[in-house]
């Protein structure tokens, strides 16, 4: 449970980086987080996520469904997808979901190390 908030606060974090960038109104981010956290959802219905929600494989399943349903549930709502900002998601989701995965995978490692 621990690891989908996780995900869930980061990808919140995403949109709120994104919207601030871009002087967006605060009113506005309900409907811009929508899709990506739609597609967060559908990442966790994933048997293999729920399984090992730490592990890297998991991480990429979390990354390419929010990142690639994300942005096409933006799409299909209507909203831009140009530009950079498919390159910018995908970046930044990537980071933020195999970053913590990574320090977790360390640190665990490590605290196995020392017993």
């Amino acid at each position: 449970m621990r690891a989908f908030i996780l995900d869930l606060a980061l990808t919140a974090v995403f949109v709120a980086i994104g919207m601030s960038s871009h002087g967006s109104s605060p009113a506005d981010y309900p409907m811009t987080a929508l899709p990506f956290i739609i597609a967060l959802l559908a990442a966790w219905l994933v048997p293999a996520v729920r399984r090992a929600p730490s592990s890297l494989p998991s991480g990429a399943i979390v990354w390419v469904v929010t990142a690639g349903g994300g942005l096409g549930l933006r799409a299909v709502f209507g909203d831009g997808v140009s530009g950079a900002f498919p390159i910018v998601t995908a970046v930044v989701l990537a980071f933020f979901f195999f970053g913590w995965r990574l320090v977790s995978s360390r640190l665990h490692g490590r605290s196995h190390q020392t017993r």
